[in-house]
């Protein structure tokens, strides 16, 4: 099904930008895990508009209603469905974009392809769906901070054509990357990252860039080949985010450039562990994690809604013009940050579950 993501630990996201509210229905989480919506709101409130002066000037709460599958403070195994109302909807500012499509935009695609759409928001296409995916990828945190020593740290690592040095020169921790409003954990480069979101704003335009996402301390072993290599779930479940252009893991394109002598791995025993001395591979190897640190990064182009006037063709095909209008945020990369994090959690539990059940189900 479109709207549904994972085999074992799955999610199902519903609603629309400018509707009643939108949610999730999560599905295979474990019962008698300690759950509320305090342990899924301050996710929501890291994605959550109008939190800076960089982001969409939209007021929502995002507060998180529970409505099945907790009792008494504890999952029942039976499916979790959570509603995030939409409290500061905005859609007669869509009445234009009814009848004409905006540049870049789902508008076109999503007429031609259903005849019928909800203009409102970009609808199902806007990232408010994401609200689901962050509250799903909430539940699939709490259960690895409960079984094991996982860390899932994304945060910004370009903005435009302003990048910062390599993680390994800069020491990532939740509360550097936490520390400012673009989530750049490298001080002097978030300054410069949000004065380039503040100029394109000024001028009506949108800038994109990169986030870095490492999952540290996973087990070796989780991944299925051929078809879904742990690298290639991460990559749908990155892909399948709003405003992404491009995934890779490890060296990923530059690796391309190497020789074969330069970007292996060196495998070592190092303290009666098999461990690799480098990690181009980013912590992948055959589709299975191989223990090293998961590395990977993910494109996020430039918001489409700008506030600059643009030809386009309306319904008819007619050659018009349009402005775009509504609140919208001159840089999606910031507030995506929690959401990479999210579908990293979701990719991990769920091949956690499928790897649990395949070879520790039964003793040969």
């Amino acid at each position: 099904m479109p709207n549904v993501f994972g085999k074992l630990f799955t999610i199902s996201t519903w609603g629309e930008s400018h509707g009643g509210g939108v949610g999730v229905v999560v599905d295979g989480c474990p019962p008698n895990l300690p759950l509320s919506e305090d342990d899924i709101q301050p996710e929501l409130a890291r994605r959550r508009p109008g939190q800076s002066e960089i982001t969409t000037p939209r007021k929502e709460e995002d507060a998180v209603q529970i409505l099945s599958g907790v009792y008494e403070g504890r999952t029942t195994g039976t499916p979790i469905s959570m509603l995030v109302f939409n409290k500061d909807a905005r859609p007669g500012a869509y009445s234009e974009m009814k009848e004409k499509f905006r540049p870049s935009h789902a508008d076109y695609t999503y007429q031609t392809k259903y005849g019928h759409r909800n203009p409102e928001g970009g609808g199902r296409s806007s990232a408010r769906e994401t609200i689901g995916r962050v509250a799903a990828g909430a539940i699939a945190k709490k259960i690895l901070s409960l079984a094991s020593k996982v860390e899932t740290l994304a945060y910004v690592s370009r903005i435009h054509d302003i990048a910062m040095p390599p993680a390994e020169e800069v020491g990532i921790s939740s509360d550097s990357i936490e520390a400012n409003v673009v989530r750049c954990p490298h001080a002097d480069t978030a300054e410069a990252m949000i004065e380039r979101i503040k100029e394109a704003r000024s001028k009506g335009d949108s800038v994109g860039g990169v986030i870095e996402c490492r999952i540290r301390n996973l087990p070796v072993g989780l991944g299925e080949p051929v078809f879904d290599r742990f690298e290639a779930d991460l990559a749908k479940a990155m892909l399948s985010l709003p405003a992404t252009k491009g995934f890779e893991v490890g060296s990923g394109f530059e690796g391309a450039l190497l020789k074969g002598s330069e970007h292996n791995d060196l495998f070592e025993n190092r303290d009666g562990e098999v461990r690799t001395r480098s990690n181009r591979s980013g912590g992948v190897q055959g589709g299975i994690t191989n223990g090293e640190d998961v590395v990977f990064r993910v494109a996020f182009k430039p918001t489409a809604t700008i506030l600059q006037e643009q030809p386009t063709v309306d319904l008819q095909g007619k050659e018009t013009t349009l402005m775009g209008r509504g609140r919208h945020d001159p840089c999606v990369v910031p507030r995506a940050v929690p959401i990479v994090e999210a579908m990293a959690n979701l990719v991990v539990v769920d091949h956690w579950m499928r790897q649990h059940a395949q070879n520790r189900l039964f003793s040969f």
